[in-house]
């Protein structure tokens, strides 16, 4: 029975997360998503509030929307798997997503998660 809650879990988060609106539409570039805004100081921990704004923009960054902020968290080197379509499910523990939470990239045409990477830092990016 575990088991099979663990996959209605995962294949729950997996459609939550999968229909999201993006932070960065997929192909749209970095730097012009960012045009405009200032960096602030790097965050340990964001709200999920907005989990549905969660996004990869390439293998070792991932963005999210959280009203008019947009968080960059530029991971320690590439995550496995990770492309801009993934579907990105996190271990969120206390309603954030933190610096050394796990997560793992799942393709949508395999839906087979990924190996284990680790979040770093959020940097919020906002317009002045």
């Amino acid at each position: 029975m575990d088991t099979i809650m663990r996959s209605l879990l995962l294949l729950g988060l997996t459609v939550l997360v999968g229909c999201s609106r993006p932070v960065v539409p997929p192909g749209a570039d970095l730097a012009q998503t960012l045009a405009g805004r200032v960096a602030g100081p790097p965050q340990s921990c964001v709200s999920t509030q907005s989990a549905s704004n969660l996004r990869a923009i390439d293998a070792a960054t991932l963005g999210y929307g959280s009203g008019s902020t947009v968080y960059v968290n530029r991971l320690g080197g590439p995550c496995p798997g990770l492309r801009e379509l993934s579907t990105i499910i996190v271990e969120v523990h206390g309603g954030r997503y933190c610096r050394g939470d796990h997560f793992r990239a799942v393709e949508l045409t395999g839906g087979i998660p990924g190996p284990v990477c680790i979040l770093g830092d959020w940097v919020p990016y906002r317009k002045p």
